[in-house]
């Protein structure tokens, strides 16, 4: 907790953001540090909870917030990181981009406005690393046991991260060019810029995490390598076929995957070799995102930091109330209206549409025949369906379409395919308690096994197969410290 009456003396303030105006012209971070003091005023909100709902309730990865909190309004910043730190891996990360379901289950949210939770953990993080407190901790002790994990995202990296610090030799393999991810091609600049990967991923080599990019696991080395150098292996190569649009027109150019465009934009500001035939670009363009999660909110803002001349985003579901909705009473992840920074930025935004089809002229797009849906619920418990308005379709023009409406799983992948690991209808690979696949001793972690979710559900899964892979090695032998 913090002061014992800040949530009374106290409103809550988020972060400042860049004006408009000037953060569409370029990529950088659209966020602002607040200061100091505002901060620790923040803090003085967390109230004396009985039961503090925040992270037993909320954060999927435990943070122990009220404890956290009491240190930054006394000014005890490495007191609170060393709370922070032993349960959460990356809290950069995590105070960047998570959407703070912690917020959703505080006890102050049922009358009031929550406790920033997220923006002071982003602080103690900063804090961490500009007082230098964040210096290399190797282990004090390395065993002869080593783990491969395949894949750097979230899941990869909180694996790497706890089973390094446990004394275990770790490689982390990744096909891209460099590590990181979804943290580093998924997540536009403005949002996470990646010098916060790499200081993280310097940061973990100083530790002795080694990383081997540009490698595809399955091709370029055979699990045969890896059996015959590793103990154990993780998987956590994360959610990567995207859910198709099935609709007349599907084929036509100028119609693409959201993922691929926002990658491409992350590996062109990151200097990566791109080949202009394959280029996609919203530049002087009309563009429309089908979907209205946070990836195709990331796509709005890219679009119009590329100079889009018009940007429109369509969701097939109802569009959520300005309030916590009824069906998700505190404490739980509350159903309502979210507004992005990209949302504010521009563009037109609209629920309840479905496509019907795609137009095109020479090969290429150039508008989309939509209608508006209702969502029905046809008997008392069931499920909704969705029901067509009579006279309700309309057509938006456009000449680059983003497809941004999920992920169905981890995709094919061909280390799981030659060894038959067992995997859901889903296509998600199967696991046990431990994480660990029907092939003994290799694991899995994050979307790959859970589907698409988000970063910090991603970082718990990796955290719990570090655990699963630890047992499984004490197991087979606890290893000779080095």
């Amino acid at each position: 907790m913090g002061k014992i009456t800040g949530f009374m003396e106290y409103d809550r303030h988020d972060a400042p953001y860049r004006p408009v105006a000037e953060r569409v012209k370029d990529f950088n971070p659209v966020e602002l540090r607040p200061a100091d003091k505002d901060v620790r005023e923040q803090a003085a909100r967390c109230m004396d909870c009985g039961t503090p709902f925040c992270f037993g309730c909320g954060c999927p990865l435990g943070n122990v917030i009220p404890e956290w909190n009491e240190h930054v309004y006394q000014g005890r910043w490495k007191e609170a990181l060393e709370i922070l730190l032993a349960t959460d891996n990356f809290p950069e990360f995590t105070g960047r981009i998570c959407p703070a379901v912690c917020e959703g289950s505080c006890v102050l949210g049922i009358n009031k406005d929550p406790v920033s939770i997220r923006q002071i953990e982003l602080e103690i993080i900063e804090k961490g690393f500009e007082l230098g407190y964040m210096k290399p901790r190797p282990p004090g002790k390395r065993l002869d046991q080593r783990v491969a994990v395949i894949g750097s995202g979230p899941a990869g990296l909180t694996v790497a991260d706890t089973l390094n610090h446990a004394g275990y030799g770790v490689v982390v393999y990744d096909a891209a060019e460099k590590p990181g991810g979804i943290l580093r091609y998924g997540i536009p600049e403005f949002k996470l810029a990646k010098w916060v990967v790499d200081r993280r991923i310097r940061l973990m080599e100083a530790e002795g995490v080694v990383f081997e990019n540009n490698v595809w696991v399955g091709e370029d080395i055979s699990y045969h390598y890896l059996k015959n150098r590793f103990d154990a292996v993780c998987l956590s190569g994360g959610a990567r076929e995207p859910r198709d649009l099935k609709v007349p027109g599907r084929d036509l150019k100028g119609i693409h995957f959201a993922m691929d465009f926002l990658i491409q934009q992350n590996r062109r500001l990151g200097n990566e070799k791109l080949d202009p035939a394959t280029e996609i670009l919203a530049t002087g363009k009309k563009v429309l995102v089908i979907g209205g999660g946070d990836t195709g909110s990331d796509c709005v803002g890219t679009s119009i930091r590329q100079g889009a001349t018009q940007v429109s985003q369509v969701e097939i579901l109802p569009e959520p109330p300005p309030t916590r909705a009824a069906s998700t009473p505190w404490p739980r992840w509350p159903s309502m209206l979210r507004v992005s920074s990209s949302h504010k930025e521009g563009g037109a935004r609209r629920w309840s549409v479905a496509t019907k089809d795609i137009q095109g002229q020479n090969g290429v797009v150039k508008s989309v025949r939509c209608v508006e849906v209702e969502w029905v619920t046809p008997a008392p418990g069931a499920r909704p369906v969705m029901k067509e308005k009579a006279g309700s379709e309309f057509t938006i023009e456009a000449d680059l379409v983003l497809l941004a409406m999920g992920f169905t799983g981890p995709g094919r992948n061909k280390l799981v395919e030659d060894l038959g690991i067992k995997t859901e209808p889903s296509g998600a690979i199967s696991r046990d308690a431990t994480n660990m696949t029907s092939i003994p001793g290799i694991f899995v972690a994050g979307d790959m096994t859970h589907g698409a979710s988000l970063v910090v559900r991603a970082m718990k899964d990796g955290r719990q197969a570090a655990a699963g892979i630890a047992g499984y090695l004490k197991g087979a032998g606890a290893g000779t410290p080095q």
